[in-house]
């Protein structure tokens, strides 16, 4: 007895750390990645994880495998496909149920072989247009296009990351990791039931409150016509010579200068550095308090109402643009008076909105959070590679066509098919088969070096890198044995399908509170040693918790997805179990047989 008390020690050290960790995990107020790296770092210093173990993580071909996959789909996104996805979904726009089904499979298909939020990413857009076209408010398309992009990534092993890590888990039991397709069997046919649950009963589940758009004329998520006021600068003011961006300065960025006119001529959006002239007429986008005390504090002559809408500000040169700001953006947990948005990235703020609801506080004073939706103004040549730099997503385009210039060429699905093949004919290992064809796409040029950096998730990379090696911990701890010894006293009494329901359920419920992949690393120890304790084979184990980590419908912040959508389609957190706890038990009843039959105990 007394020889197992350090080993005891270790499980308790380590199961506060991760209590811990788990609690930070659903406060939200750190970020994922730093609350794996705090573990990490807690398990080194306690002496749970050996420090020279401590960074093994970051090289794991789990890691390396989803960083190369990541660096692919942003290669695949550059091509242009919105255009004829669109046009090729235009027929189905006027049947909700043919509608819904076509975007939620298309998603599916790309999720597959794309990261999850690549997909949404890439068909945001084209719902967005299809909500329009078909006259439905964006909260029926928007929630059902998230849970396709998780249903899509059950089929491959390139799905999503949780696939990946419980492949390579399989590999040190079995001492061959799962393949290319051996996820499909049952990925397939989960997604299949899931996808016509969402168009055939789930959506209907959703709010249907808001007014549709009018297909020639989009309602916009934010609205700014309220905000437009017109000012007078007076010769005897001190900021007659002065730059724009010291007159902003001055409003403390809760003040937008969204046009300027002098004399005949009205300039859109005009530089930060433009120097004012007496008698300019600038027209502001703010609030009555950030007006009053600017024109207060420059000696500004208010004109009136600028008799603008937002669809008068901007040109062929600006345009408009709604943008989501997606998880691990630079703006999260930052004002726009701190980002300096105009000055540093050559954008206007003009609204935010939360939840579906307009923001009214000061915008300089707002903190971002993943989700907002915002309004922007900018000269449409430099919008895309702005956005792109803040991390945030274009949604409605008002007149304009936003988008990078795409430079994608028949070789990147080319190098992508050559990977796959590699790899499911076993000639290369997924990590080395997926980097040289990250390699290739930058070579030909496909993807620059600098969007070959930015399209690589790094808060995932470093969740991953940070939490292996706490996962290894807990099985060499023998904490994983502790947590599985409850459900194996019920080997005895209940059969197989029971446990596996069980594992199941328990990986979906932790995943929907922390992140898919962190859920995977911690589970999969769990189920191993659930399997080898009853004797039996573990790939059926593995294979539940690879489907439990990635089933997150119940709350937005389990994956990315679900928290992209909440802004553009104005859910509120209650809003997703609605739809998601009938699909969580629909997955339940459909893959446990699915998987006893296609990979037996």
């Amino acid at each position: 007895m007394v020889s197992r008390h350090p080993m005891m020690a270790e499980q308790f050290v380590l199961f506060a750390i991760l209590a811990a960790a788990l609690v930070c995990f659903v406060w939200g107020r750190l970020r994922y990645d730093l609350i794996a790296v705090l573990a990490l770092l807690a398990a080194v210093v306690s002496g749970v994880v050996p420090a020279s173990e401590a960074f093994m993580g970051f090289g794991h071909p789990a890691v390396v495998t989803v960083a190369a996959i990541l660096i692919l789909s942003r290669a695949l996104r550059n091509s242009d496909v919105v255009g004829w996805v669109s046009a090729a979904l235009e027929p189905v726009a006027g049947h909700p149920t043919r509608q819904l089904l076509a975007l939620t499979a298309l998603t599916a298909a790309c999720s597959a072989f794309m990261n999850n939020v690549g997909a949404l990413a890439l068909l945001l857009p084209v719902a967005l247009h299809g909500a329009i076209a078909a006259k439905r408010p964006n909260s029926q398309l928007l929630m059902p296009l998230s849970f396709a992009s998780l249903l899509g990534g059950l089929i491959t092993l390139i799905g999503t990351p949780p696939n990946i890590v419980i492949a390579n888990f399989r590999a040190e039991v079995n001492g061959e990791p799962f393949g290319m397709f051996d996820f499909a069997p049952v990925g397939l046919i989960v997604a299949v039931v899931g996808i016509a649950y969402i168009a055939l009963v789930g959506w209907r589940l959703l709010p249907q409150g808001g007014e549709p758009p009018k297909p020639d004329a989009p309602k916009p998520l934010l609205d700014i016509d309220d905000y437009i006021t017109e000012v007078r600068l007076p010769a005897k003011t001190a900021y007659v010579g002065k730059r724009i961006a010291e007159l902003e300065a001055l409003g403390q960025e809760d003040v937008s200068v969204v046009a300027l006119v002098r004399g005949r001529d009205r300039i859109l959006a005009p530089s930060g550095f433009l120097k004012l002239q007496a008698d300019d007429i600038l027209v502001l986008e703010s609030d009555a308090d950030a007006l009053k005390s600017l024109t207060e504090k420059a000696g500004l002559t208010l004109v009136g109402a600028a008799g603008l809408s937002a669809e008068n500000l901007r040109s062929e040169r600006v345009g408009l643009v709604e943008a989501v700001i997606i998880p691990g953006s630079s703006m999260e947990g930052r004002t726009a008076r701190s980002l300096r948005l105009h000055t540093r990235h050559g954008v206007n703020l003009l609204a935010v909105s939360r939840q579906g609801e307009p923001i009214q506080e000061r915008l300089g004073q707002v903190r971002f959070m993943a989700g907002d939706v915002l309004l922007l103004q900018g000269e449409v040549e430099a919008l895309p590679d702005s956005l792109a730099q803040l991390g945030c997503l274009p949604l409605a385009e008002r007149g304009l066509e936003l988008g990078r210039k795409r430079t994608g060429s028949v070789f990147t699905p080319i190098l992508f098919v050559a990977a796959i093949l590699l790899t499911t004919l076993g000639i290369l290992p997924p990590q080395i088969a997926f980097v040289a064809a990250a390699v290739g796409v930058v070579l030909i040029g496909d993807l620059q070096p600098r969007e070959l950096y930015e399209s690589v998730d790094w808060p995932i990379v470093v969740l991953l890198g940070a939490m292996i090696p706490v996962g290894l911990a807990l099985e060499s701890t023998g904490g994983s044995a502790t947590i599985a010894q409850p459900i194996l006293l019920l080997g005895g009494h209940a059969p197989v399908w029971v446990i596996l329901t069980l594992l199941m359920i328990m990986t979906m419920l932790l995943s929907d509170i922390i992140n898919n992949a962190a859920t995977a690393v911690l589970m999969a120890p769990i189920g191993i040693t659930i399997a080898q304790g009853l004797g039996v084979n573990p790939d059926p184990f593995l294979m539940a918790v690879a489907i439990g980590a990635s089933s997150t419908f119940l709350t937005p912040i389990g994956h990315q997805s679900n928290l992209l959508v909440m802004g553009p389609g104005g859910y509120r957190f209650s809003d997703y179990w609605r739809m998601g706890l009938p699909l969580d038990a629909l997955i339940v009843a459909v893959s446990i047989p699915a998987i006893l039959w296609f990979w037996p105990a």
